[in-house]
């Protein structure tokens, strides 16, 4: 379906980045937050990426300004109800998720698609528990949305050819490289990444060298951007530690469970 109008309910890590590249690539964006105040510091990270944006020379402030004014930042569902695409980004925590789309679901226009950056979680799950698992399918940015150039289009049992290829077009408009994943955990980046995460943290424990070193070596021997501990960091302790959870709870292999320092660095 043609989209005119896109929701994005969540606006941390992930949520604020699309909400951004939605409204720069053209849409009208609404942006839901639990409260006022997330709302503020939401619309506060894309008022700084902007800025940053102009200040390195790559917008015009009339184009940033056109940017912040295709976004509406609400407490209120019920601003979603004539998006054509509503992106979940909120924490990793399925409970929540099925609350809200229990909720969005009888609010937004019946031939809206729905999807969720989840990293982790099954999409089947939270596209049964809406009247559309048609229309639902999963949309996996990488953080930082504004940078990273990678979007996993993720088809569950029950994603219809349309609903794929509005995933599609969206990714593509966005100026992602889109790739097609199967509903399985991890999808094809995570299923990768996590155990070589969780492998680096294992081989500090073991003691095959110091966290610097470890990162050092991985940086100059494998031509890394950034070493697997850097990174962990970077993508976040409790994330890596929920996504490993998840993970190892389908494939119960020893490669995706939480080494002990991670799980007692995250209490």
């Amino acid at each position: 379906m043609a989209i005119s109008k896109v929701g994005v309910v969540g606006g941390g890590l992930m949520g604020h980045g699309i909400a951004q590249i939605s409204a720069q690539a053209g849409w009208d964006v609404v942006l839901r937050e639990v409260s006022d105040e997330k709302v503020d510091k939401a619309i506060g990270m894309i008022d700084k990426q902007l800025g940053r944006a102009v200040d390195k020379g790559k917008l015009e402030q009339a184009d940033a300004d056109a940017i912040r004014g295709r976004i509406n930042g609400t407490t209120d569902y019920g601003e979603l109800a004539d998006c054509d695409l509503v992106v979940e980004a909120m924490t990793e925590d399925l409970d929540g998720k099925l609350e809200m789309w229990a909720e969005v679901d009888g609010i937004v226009k019946p031939e809206a698609v729905f999807a969720t950056n989840t990293s982790s979680l099954p999409v089947v799950d939270q596209a049964a528990s809406t009247s559309r698992p048609t229309q639902f399918l999963g949309l996996h940015f990488f953080n930082p949305a504004q940078v990273m150039p990678l979007l996993e289009v993720v088809r569950t049992v029950t994603t219809s050819d349309e609903a794929l290829q509005t995933g599609f077009e969206f990714g593509e408009k966005l100026g992602k490289t889109v790739v097609s994943a199967k509903d399985k955990a991890g999808f094809i980046v995570n299923r990768l990444l996590v155990p070589y995460m969780l492998d680096a943290i294992r081989a500090y424990e073991e003691g095959f060298g110091s966290i610097e070193e470890i990162n050092v070596a991985m940086k100059g021997g494998a031509a890394h951007p950034m070493g697997p501990l850097t990174l962990a960091d970077f993508v976040g302790l409790d994330t890596l530690n929920s996504i490993a959870q998840v993970m190892f709870a389908e494939y119960a292999e020893r490669r995706f469970a939480a080494p002990p320092t991670l799980r007692k660095m995250v209490a």
